[in-house]
This record gives structure tokens, C-alpha cells and sequence, in this order.
């Protein structure tokens, strides 16, 4: 049976959105949540419309801005792609450059890459996660005062009378840790980093 009432878009939000993004595609949700724990990636928003060309004409170009270090970029997740005739997407294209937006295409295979999607999904379970003062402030001082260093180590360093990892990778979605999420599974030789 169909609701009479209509659909909200799934709303995405993180550390790096400043209001949340309309996600209405499950590989779109997967790539923020990605783009949410990336280090590289330092806010998340959302481009409704622009306009186009000289001839200034308003365009529904809905799309998701990526703040890198290393520019801005239009996520371009393929298996979320609107459908558009040629028209539009062509002025699609005109007003993400003249917004001065690269193109960053993720396709179906780089959200399926392993161990970076076990590894992403397993920490963004823990984004809600909340973290006791003590143990936050306990975390941080030993990045802060010994540098990166294994998970192993971190979690030996911050010992609690409850498991710390939690509050670790609660940490990571909030963006004040850093953790490799690719080079192996999640495990005691993960390096990790203070964001702060």
C-alpha cells in the first residue's frame, strides 16, 4: 500500500557538511560516508542550481561539492547518476565549470574496493557513538603528545575501564582522528593520527 504522504530524499550528514545532503541513492550514501572519513576532504555541501554560460540560465545541477586539498570537485557517482537528455546535461556541465568544480568520478568498483569499504563501514557504524569527556581528552593527549601511532598502541596508552575502540572510531567520523583505512583491515597496526 502507498503513503499518500510524499518522500522526504534521505538527508546525509557528518563532521564536514554544514547542513545536511540530500543522499538519495544508497552508493551516494556510501561515497560520503567515505568522503566523510577521508583526510584529504575537508567540508561536504550541496550546489541545488546555477546558472549556465553567458546566457545566465538557471540550471537544476543538484550536486555535491568535495573541498579537497587539492581543490573543489563535483562527486560524480556513477551508479547514482540522474538520468538527463543531452540539453540539459550539457548545461549541467557549462554551470560545474563555470563554478570552477572538477569532476571526481567513483564508480560501482572504487565503492567496493577492499579493505577501505569493510574498514569505512565498520568505523561509520560508531558515527552516533558518544564519547565520554575523560576518554576523548585521554585519546587526544596521547596523539598530541606522542604522535601517530598503531591503534594497538593507542588503545594500550588510553586503557578504560570500558573498550576504547568505540569511542576511537567515533572519534574518526567526528573528524579528530585520522585512521588508514586503506592499506589493511582495520586492526592493531592501523596507524592513527590526530585531525586537532
Amino acid at each position: 500500500m502507498f503513503s499518500s504522504k510524499p518522500r522526504r530524499p534521505h538527508l546525509f550528514s557528518s563532521a564536514k557538511t554544514a547542513a545536511p545532503v540530500a543522499a538519495r541513492h544508497p552508493a551516494l550514501q556510501d561515497a560520503l560516508a567515505i568522503a566523510s572519513i577521508d583526510p584529504a576532504v575537508q567540508t561536504i555541501s550541496h550546489v541545488a542550481a546555477a546558472n549556465a554560460g553567458s546566457a545566465q540560465v538557471d540550471v537544476d545541477v543538484d550536486a555535491v561539492v568535495l573541498t579537497r586539498l587539492d581543490g573543489r570537485f563535483h562527486l560524480d557517482v556513477v551508479p547514482a547518476r540522474r538520468v538527463r537528455d543531452l540539453d540539459e546535461e550539457g548545461l549541467i556541465q557549462i554551470a560545474l565549470r563555470d563554478l570552477g568544480l572538477r569532476q571526481l568520478v567513483v564508480t560501482a568498483e572504487d565503492l567496493r574496493a577492499e579493505p577501505r569499504r569493510s574498514n569505512v563501514r565498520l568505523v561509520w557504524s560508531y558515527k552516533d557513538k558518544p564519547v565520554a569527556l575523560p576518554l576523548r581528552l585521554r585519546i587526544l593527549k596521547a596523539l598530541a603528545d606522542e604522535g601517530p601511532m598503531e591503534l594497538g598502541r593507542l588503545l594500550e596508552t588510553v586503557r578504560s575501564d570500558i573498550d576504547p575502540s568505540p569511542a576511537l572510531m567515533s572519534l574518526a567520523c567526528a573528524d579528530l582522528l585520522e585512521l588508514d583505512l586503506t592499506s589493511g583491515p582495520l586492526g592493531p597496526t592501523t596507524q592513527v593520527r590526530s585531525r586537532t
